[in-house]
């Protein structure tokens, strides 16, 4: 039987929660430049500038890279749109590492899974998740170089990331009221209960 998240059924117009780990568990950024090197590809495939860019298909809203796996939460409009771009990201960070560390086989711990995005609090609550992945790998997980949460912040601005279409959802949001900051509701989080979160990890 497929794993869960792993059945690729892909709705035009959805939100979706893509994430992966090395293979065994195994660590798929190494240094910094592994790191710039995956954000490279990010930027190639999502930049609107870009010659190769899917950003027509795809929109990037918020992104968490750790040692040995990653998250991305993303917006395709056309239903083709998540395969598309692993398959690019995927397939071209692999070549890299490959290539770099002297190896050969699968990088990756199987495919991708990709869970759709079903409802407003599971929206809100899963950007707020991947921004807080960092948290006990790094004391200053704030300013994590790795992760999109400056971005949301205003310290970052990345013309392939669309932040803005969580901010504004956020603003407008019956869920929160209007009347908290993005800040507050991540990081008044820390230290909570993440039971809630079990479906959404990849252990």
């Amino acid at each position: 039987m497929p794993a869960k998240n792993s059945l690729k059924i892909y709705l035009e117009n959805g939100y979706y929660h893509i994430y992966n780990r090395g293979a065994g568990k195994s660590k798929i950024f190494k240094d910094n430049q592994d790191y710039n090197v995956f954000l490279h590809y990010l930027e190639k495939y999502l930049d609107p500038k870009s010659a190769t860019s899917l950003r027509d298909k795809i929109k990037l809203l918020a992104y968490c890279l750790m040692p040995n796996h990653f998250h991305l939460f993303v917006f395709q409009k056309d239903k083709k749109g998540i395969v598309q771009f692993m398959r690019s990201l995927c397939t071209s960070y692999a070549m890299y590492f490959n290539k770099r560390y002297e190896r050969s086989g699968t990088l990756f711990q199987g495919r991708y899974k990709a869970a759709l995005v079903e409802s407003e609090p599971y929206f809100l609550h899963l950007s707020r998740y991947i921004h807080l992945n960092p948290v006990g790998l790094v004391s200053d997980w704030q300013d994590y170089r790795y992760s999109s949460y400056k971005n949301f912040l205003g310290k970052n601005v990345d013309s392939w990331l669309d932040s803005e279409l969580i901010l504004n959802f956020f603003k407008q949001s019956k869920y929160l009221n209007g009347n908290l900051s993005y800040k507050k509701f991540v990081e008044d989080y820390i230290g909570d209960s993440r039971a809630e979160l079990e479906d959404i990890t990849i252990d």
